[in-house]
């Protein structure tokens, strides 16, 4: 009797089992068909479903079935395939990495909800942001007036704001700084030479963008008999007026170990040289100027040899102004606007985030994600750093989406349907046929 009130316990497990098969198949066929209908989303991440026995005890020689169970995990850490495209600030992450973006919509309340994406077509909206079609803004840190990103906190996205470029306004900086690299001949410091000044003009852009100059005269100091090595230096600003700013004595060494180089910079008007730098400051109309002629003893620095006047490299920073015609991503993560005047200025660096396990982000809209307890904390790293990789622009990474293996599941999952829909088939005829002993 003990065995015969066990039949109908067992049937009733087999027919729960059944059900459960059936639940568990339809969930990774749904799985799988979200995983089809997506093969062609950009950035998009495949869900697998994974399949987990119930065991339940036995008793009394009876088996009672404990049917199955599934979880299903988004494999975030997959990377897709990577594609070129014709906009430059379409990005993509190669290696380990996601992107910061949030939605436009908070763009007007001021608030910095930090979400993650992989790629992203980006291009700047009305106000200058950079936004992708489903309303996602780039996030990145903001560059000073000299290129130079600040110290920012790396642990939150406190220091993070949207990417806004202006597009359509005009942007100039003024010259701060400026490296004069130049041969002046040896043979002008002799005794008998004409003594001819060497004339040389700078361009510099003043506070307001406009064009000015720092015009340089060089003369040498003729001495009655020998060589006297020295070359008197005085600057002028076109922006004062032609005013005299600085002066000073260059003298030059003539040995075998330092021969040609500076050996010594007296002061007459100007700003004090400082022989640790190579450099002095002068008052242009604008503000202070630092002006570096090299070290003491530096070949790199102004040299005086043989016969020959040639400025060999003179640079300064500072831009005109000028309309910004294009935007450029490096693999580091830096934004580059490019402006009409042929300058280049960094206005932005982007970051990237990584966590210790990407597949515990919480998934979102838009191929976007969300940090999380399982997902553990982020951090904010330079792309190429650390363990992330770097950006790629103009490309977008596929979908990782294999369409051949998601088909030949769903055969799978179309047989094990069947086939758990005739366990349940089976187990109605059998408890129909235990209905009919009583009979």
């Amino acid at each position: 009797m003990m065995q015969q009130k066990g039949v109908p316990m067992t049937i009733s497990s087999s027919l729960n089992s059944g059900v459960a098969a059936l639940k568990a198949n339809a969930n990774r066929l749904a799985s799988i068909s979200d995983n089809i209908a997506n093969a062609s989303t950009f950035g998009y991440k495949r869900v697998e479903t994974d399949f987990h026995s119930m065991v339940t005890a036995t008793s009394g020689g009876a088996y009672s079935a404990g049917g199955v169970r599934t979880t299903s995990q988004r494999m975030i850490d997959q990377r897709g395939s990577l594609v070129t495209t014709n906009n430059s600030t379409d990005l993509a992450v190669r290696g380990r990495g996601m992107l910061p973006v949030m939605p436009s919509s908070q763009i007007a309340t001021g608030t910095t909800e930090m979400l993650l994406a992989t790629t992203g077509s980006f291009r700047t909206n009305e106000q200058g942001y950079l936004v992708t079609e489903s309303g996602l803004v780039l996030l990145g840190w903001p560059a000073q007036s000299d290129g130079s990103i600040p110290s920012v906190p790396r642990d939150t996205p406190a220091g993070l704001q949207p990417v806004q470029l202006s597009v359509n306004q005009l942007s100039g900086s003024p010259t701060t700084r400026m490296t004069l690299r130049m041969n002046l001949p040896a043979t002008a410091t002799e005794a008998g030479s004409p003594g001819d000044t060497q004339p040389l003009s700078v361009e510099y852009f003043d506070n307001l963008g406009k064009s000015e100059k720092v015009d340089i005269d060089l003369s040498p100091i003729v001495p009655a008999t020998g060589a006297s090595n020295e070359w008197r230096m005085v600057l002028r600003d076109t922006a004062s007026s032609g005013a005299v700013i600085g002066e000073y004595i260059l003298t030059f060494g003539d040995s075998r170990t330092t021969g040609g180089t500076l050996s010594a910079v007296s002061t007459v008007s100007g700003g004090g040289y400082d022989p640790a730098t190579g450099s002095f400051l002068v008052n242009v109309r604008g503000g202070p100027m630092e002006i570096n002629i090299g070290q003491l003893g530096d070949s790199a620095g102004i040299t005086q040899l043989s016969d020959t006047f040639a400025p060999v490299s003179i640079t300064r920073d500072g831009s005109a102004v000028g309309t910004m015609t294009s935007v450029k991503v490096d693999e580091n993560g830096y934004v580059y606007a490019t402006y009409d005047s042929g300058i280049s200025r960094r206005v932005f660096q982007i970051p990237l985030v990584d966590v210790p396990n990407p597949n515990g982000l919480t998934a979102l809209d838009s191929q976007t994600y969300a940090p999380s307890r399982d997902s553990g904390t982020f951090f904010l790293w330079d792309a190429g750093d650390g363990p992330t990789g770097d950006l790629v622009s103009f490309a977008r990474e596929e979908s990782t989406t294999d369409v051949a293996t998601e088909l030949t599941a769903m055969i799978q999952t179309q047989r094990a349907y069947s086939s758990s829909a005739k366990v349940i088939q089976t187990v109605d005829e059998m408890l129909q046929e235990t209905t009919n002993i009583k009979r």
